[in-house]
């Protein structure tokens, strides 16, 4: 489906994909394309568990494949581009999706456009139902003095309040971290959004993105984003190479 409607964009003069050229925008795209080629077991065996049986196979040369062919919608001028430019493209109409965390809805929010009205939110083509996650975390140094000590958990007491969890990720286009929250004040995107995160985390369909640092070590990551932009930037688009480089890649950074 997603094929069929990005030609007839293409032929209508869209550009069906809005995309940043950018190692962390690039492998966006790949795990998505991964997770829809994959189920979600297969995805956790190649990207977290580094099972080179999984990672060095037809399904992986599969997964460059679709990869190669879902950026062949994106438009030539992408390279170096930041993510919010192209959301930009898909609020001015000139782009008609971008695949990207839901980040990307507080540039909508900030341009005064209502969710299910001036534009959609669905799953990456091919991944309904399942849910690839990334948490943004505030980290503190341990400290000896009581006084620092009680003002951290204030802090974190603070930050985890429903009243704040519900104006920050209203704002930012995020859902909550908190499971329990009421729900009715967001809007239809966070809803939808929340409901698949707890239906995926009961299936085992909830897996921890590559791209945003979840799945795997920095070095292993590092090494995909190589892999990844590379074939992107290639003229030479071949899967079986590009899976046998990943392979490659992975293995030397494990």
């Amino acid at each position: 489906e997603f094929f069929t409607v990005a030609d007839k964009l293409k032929a209508a003069g869209y550009i069906p994909l809005a995309h940043g050229g950018q190692p962390w925008q690039d492998a966006t795209v790949f795990e998505a394309v991964a997770l829809a080629v994959m189920d979600s077991d297969t995805y956790r065996k190649a990207f977290v568990e580094h099972d080179m049986d999984v990672i060095n196979s037809a399904v992986m040369e599969e997964v460059f494949a679709k990869f190669a062919k879902v950026m062949s919608y994106v438009d030539d001028n992408a390279a170096g581009r930041d993510w919010n430019t192209a959301t930009g493209m898909v609020i001015r109409g000139e782009a008609a999706m971008q695949i990207m965390g839901d980040w990307a809805k507080g540039e909508f929010t900030a341009a005064g456009l209502t969710p299910g009205e001036d534009y959609l939110c669905a799953a990456a083509p091919g991944t309904a139902g399942e849910f690839t996650f990334n948490v943004d975390s505030f980290a503190m140094f341990s400290l000896s003095e009581e006084e620092d000590v009680a003002a951290q958990k204030d802090l974190a007491r603070t930050i985890l309040e429903p009243k704040f969890q519900t104006v920050f990720n209203q704002n930012k286009g995020s859902i909550p971290v908190r499971t329990d929250m009421d729900m009715s004040e967001f809007d239809a995107c966070a809803q939808a959004s929340m409901e698949t995160f707890k239906s995926s985390a009961d299936t085992g369909e909830l897996v921890p993105s590559l791209a945003h640092g979840l799945a795997t070590t920095s070095y292993v990551q590092g090494q995909v984003f190589d892999v990844v932009t590379n074939f992107v930037n290639s003229n030479d688009k071949d899967p079986v190479k590009a899976t046998d480089q990943l392979a490659a890649a992975i293995q030397a950074a494990k």
